[in-house]
């Protein structure tokens, strides 16, 4: 049976395609599930139309989400985080903890949309993909540093008011 797809359908096609495929297939589950209609159908035409609109739609929002992608790329998220021995953080930085600070800094984005293959747990610098519309990913860069370097100043600065102040005496 032909049927034209009226959403993209993972490994058979793409909104819009026309494709044949098996009778039973098409009748019990890309029908009922109003992904396709029937190509010879009166509806095919009307379908067509909707699908037309629905592709110029999506190009504009193709266009804006490109444009936020270039904002994305020159992007930096800095996460103090806890630091033990070897650089090693104590618990990790999240795809929900990133999509958070994007939030923050006006972009709107789920964890969902954030990709990383194992949640960060060592300090350093690391490039973050941010998938904002099918075909279309941005990087960013998460700067992972130690609160370490906060405390040790501190410390320094305490040490070195303490030694003026005995000096002083």
């Amino acid at each position: 049976m032909n049927v034209i797809l009226c959403e993209n359908v993972e490994n058979l096609g793409a909104m819009g395609q026309q494709v044949k495929v098996a009778d039973g297939y098409a009748r019990n589950y890309l029908i009922p599930r109003k992904l396709a209609v029937q190509a010879d159908s009166a509806t095919a035409k009307q379908i067509e139309h909707e699908l037309r609109i629905i592709k110029r739609r999506e190009e504009k929002q193709r266009a804006a989400f490109t444009a936020i992608a270039e904002k994305l790329r020159s992007l930096t998220l800095e996460f103090k985080m806890r630091a033990g021995e070897e650089d090693k953080i104590f618990g990790s930085v999240t795809t929900a903890m990133i999509a958070e600070k994007l939030n923050e800094t006006g972009f709107e984005v789920s964890r969902r949309q954030v990709v990383l293959e194992e949640p960060i747990k060592s300090l350093g610098i690391f490039s973050v993909n941010v998938k904002l519309f099918p075909g279309i990913e941005s990087p960013i860069k998460v700067w992972v540093t130690g609160m370490q370097d906060e405390v040790t100043t501190a410390a320094e600065s305490t040490a070195e008011a303490t030694a003026e102040s005995t000096d002083e005496d």
